[in-house]
């Protein structure tokens, strides 16, 4: 689990729940692996659906079969797994795609192949869990997204200050630690915060 348990165990932290962002992952299957509940938003980054074709949520994942079946109802098979960006994916396709009456609408290729990441049975099985309970989302938009519209609020609605991603790491890390600090004064007090740092 790596950095996710050496970070539970240095806070003394058990949490029962967790909302992950959609670009995070890997971290949501560690916290899933890890007995949290996890609530993440499956990305939903293909412009294919803008384009008017079929998007990989539109192929049906068949595990006892190790298949996906298109929308024309044709089956893609497992052909080899590689190693892109750190994950393992293993990759789907189908030679039927040359005589569809939907090709058009799937794919501008020769064929048309689907990835499918190593651990995306637990992101499929964590969207169903969100799909279930959407008022998680509206949840994490009202607790998450109003300290990042306060922060930049403060910026004054602008660039970075600092360059390199080093720099603005830790520019990004004052401006939280600010917030926090200001979010603790609010709730505790002046005299509460200072208590609380001499403990």
């Amino acid at each position: 689990m790596g950095r996710l348990d050496k970070a539970l165990r240095r806070r003394a932290l058990h949490p029962r729940q967790a909302h992950v962002e959609a670009s995070r992952q890997a971290e949501g299957v560690a916290c899933e692996q890890a007995g949290i509940t996890v609530y993440l938003p499956k990305p939903m980054t293909s412009g294919l659906h803008a384009k008017g074709r079929f998007g990989k949520q539109d192929f049906v994942y068949v595990a006892a079969d190790d298949v996906y079946l298109c929308p024309a109802g044709e089956q893609l098979t497992y052909r080899y797994t590689n190693e892109e960006d750190g994950k393992t994916l293993r990759r789907y396709w189908t030679t039927a795609c040359q005589a569809c009456a939907l090709k058009g609408q799937c794919t501008t290729g020769k064929e048309r192949r689907i990835s499918r990441w190593e651990h995306e049975a637990v992101l499929e099985a964590v969207q169903a869990r969100l799909d279930r309970n959407p008022d998680k989302m509206r949840l994490r938009r009202q607790t998450v997204e109003h300290p990042f519209g306060t922060i930049k609020s403060w910026m004054g609605s602008t660039h970075f200050q600092m360059k390199r991603l080093k720099n603005v790491r830790t520019e990004m890390a004052l401006h939280v630690l600010a917030y926090n600090i200001k979010r603790v004064m609010r709730i505790l007090g002046v005299g509460g915060l200072m208590e609380a740092i001499r403990a």
